[in-house]
């Protein structure tokens, strides 16, 4: 596993993009061993990126570390990326922590521990030479795509917020690319914020004061090109804006 990791943050370091892993992983327990062992070494991991194929498999994870978490910013450089594939998201930050404990979090425990909820773009990207170019665990084992998370202010009374009735747009340079209702395939997002408390997030010490939870796509994926500005429109969460450039 150590070539792995090792390789994987030598890409990052060099932008030589990587070909393949020199031992990918087999199993999912392998992927996400080693992305707990990148963000060791990258540094503090203060967000995270979750989602599900369904609304009822088994979600997957991913942790964000500090120098890809920007809030409130409308800018970010083209430099930062490989590839720049803009989701507009719903993201939960956290105040206060739920560490690792043998009784699991209830769904009530879990949302009482929430601050705030806030539209979000997360940016993908990947450290090998191609967009989609390995098999599902390798790409997991990087991250899962990651490549930056933006923030957007807090909306008010979030609690009466309901996801799967959320309309979002997502316009960039003035095209309409995706409008959709309900567009994330994970379904409801509290399960996901459920299972991060008690399985997603406890291999490296559970979700802390602050984290930020991101819960997946609302719009698919839209790969834009550098000077680009993206403009997600919610239905009751307001409109955020990001151009990279």
């Amino acid at each position: 596993m150590n070539t792995t990791v090792d390789a994987l943050l030598e890409a990052r370091r060099t932008r030589q993009w990587l070909t393949a892993l020199p031992a990918p992983p087999v199993s999912e327990a392998d992927a996400y061993a080693i992305q707990d062992a990148v963000a060791r070494r990258l540094g503090p991991v203060v967000a995270w990126k979750v989602g599900a194929r369904t609304p009822d498999s088994e979600p997957f994870r991913a942790p964000i570390h500090a120098e890809t978490t920007f809030t409130g910013v409308d800018r970010l450089p083209a430099s930062m990326f490989q590839v720049i594939g803009m989701e507009a998201e719903i993201a939960y930050r956290f105040a206060k922590d739920l560490p690792p404990r043998a009784q699991p979090y209830t769904r009530d425990e879990v949302l009482d521990a929430v601050e705030s909820v806030h539209p979000a773009f997360e940016i993908v990207d990947t450290r090998f030479a191609g967009f989609g170019t390995q098999d599902g665990l390798s790409h997991m084992a990087d991250q899962f795509n990651h490549g930056a998370l933006v923030v957007g202010p807090a909306i008010p009374d979030w609690r009466s917020l309901d996801p799967i009735k959320e309309r979002v747009t997502l316009d960039v340079d003035g095209k309409r690319e995706m409008d959709t209702v309900g567009g994330n395939s994970a379904g409801e997002p509290v399960r996901l914020l459920v299972w991060m408390a008690n399985v997603g997030a406890v291999s490296l010490g559970g979700l802390k004061t602050g984290d930020v939870v991101t819960t997946g796509s609302h719009t698919g994926t839209v790969f834009v090109k550098p000077g680009s500005r993206s403009v997600a429109t919610y239905g009751t969460m307001g409109t955020y804006e990001l151009t990279v450039e």
